[in-house]
């Protein structure tokens, strides 16, 4: 099948969906936007290696599957580690003459599968220097199963195991920070990202395509079910983390920051954290505490990027 390609920009993206229509995610799933995104602009010739997570549970419930290019599920845990072993079969073919596409190994998990459950193995495929992309889709909770907290859900947050009451205000640590981990590998291309600055994502993936060896591209996805939003809010919660500072858009190519979309004057964190209902409990000295922090963090991001001009 020949693929028909337009230019955007600087991009050049194909205009078949390598993730099909028709797949069971939530109405409004910011996560599975993100996906479609990714997917073409990778193109056809790839390896998908997915941990368990919403992706792989609404895209391949049994006999049907939505994806269009070879793909494979894995466990929370080894998704780094199948992709490597991937990657050096197609190395150890090519070394014998039998294999001679550019085929890319991209592996995808969740916040639990990348922050939590799998980061030894991704640590550790970062490490030896696999020629790979990594995507985090970043929801914030483990919301198949029911919106369990991560390392990755933000401060304050209310989920079924961090709840929201007298004795607690929810989350009470703060978000980890998985790019800095990535980057602390120094490999030679780490970004985030979120689908709601499409050609942004899409100028990111066709970077990390370009790399040869390690990259790492951490997606918010924004999960209406589980952040108790309206369905119709991931485009507008996904820009609002962009303008408050709560995700800001950065690159770190080999070592160097770039902010992406550099906000002068930051929107109040307020306003996206009113539209969610996991955080509906928040008192105002709650929401200024958030928001100095969010200063902070935008701030040292922000210097990092003045050092690289």
């Amino acid at each position: 099948m020949m693929e028909n390609v337009i230019t955007i920009g600087k991009n050049k993206i194909t205009t078949e969906d390598y993730l099909a229509p028709g797949h069971r995610a939530c109405l409004g799933c910011g996560e599975e936007l993100a996906v479609r995104l990714v997917a073409k602009a990778l193109g056809k010739d790839i390896i998908i290696v997915n941990a368990t997570g919403c992706t792989e549970i609404v895209s391949s419930p049994f006999p049907y599957t939505s994806w269009r290019v070879p793909w494979i599920h894995t466990l929370f845990e080894n998704t780094s580690a199948v992709a490597s072993g991937i990657e050096s079969g197609i190395n150890a073919l090519k070394r014998k003459g039998r294999y001679h596409s550019n085929t890319k190994v991209v592996a995808m998990g969740g916040d639990g599968a990348t922050a939590d459950i799998g980061i030894q193995a991704l640590s550790g495929a970062l490490e030896r220097r696999h020629n790979f992309i990594y995507f985090c889709f970043d929801n914030e909770a483990y919301m198949n199963t029911g919106i369990q907290r991560s390392s990755a859900t933000p401060f304050g947050a209310s989920t079924t195991t961090s709840p929201a009451g007298s004795a607690s205000i929810g989350q009470t640590t703060w978000k980890k920070n998985m790019p800095a981990i990535a980057a602390a590998h120094d490999i030679s291309y780490v970004a985030t990202a979120s689908p709601s600055y499409p050609f942004d994502l899409i100028t990111k993936v066709n970077k990390a395509k370009e790399i040869d060896g390690p990259a790492y591209i951490h997606v918010l996805a924004v999960c209406p079910t589980g952040w108790r939003a309206p369905m119709d809010s991931a485009i507008e919660l996904g820009r609002l983390a962009v303008t408050t500072g709560v995700f800001p858009l950065y690159e770190i190519e080999d070592g160097k920051y770039t902010l992406n979309v550099n906000t002068a004057q930051l929107r109040p964190v307020e306003e996206y954290l009113k539209l969610q209902g996991r955080f509906r409990h928040l008192s105002p000295e709650n929401i200024s505490f958030i928001q100095e922090r969010v200063k902070a963090e935008y701030n040292k991001i922000r210097e990092k990027t003045i050092k690289n001009l």
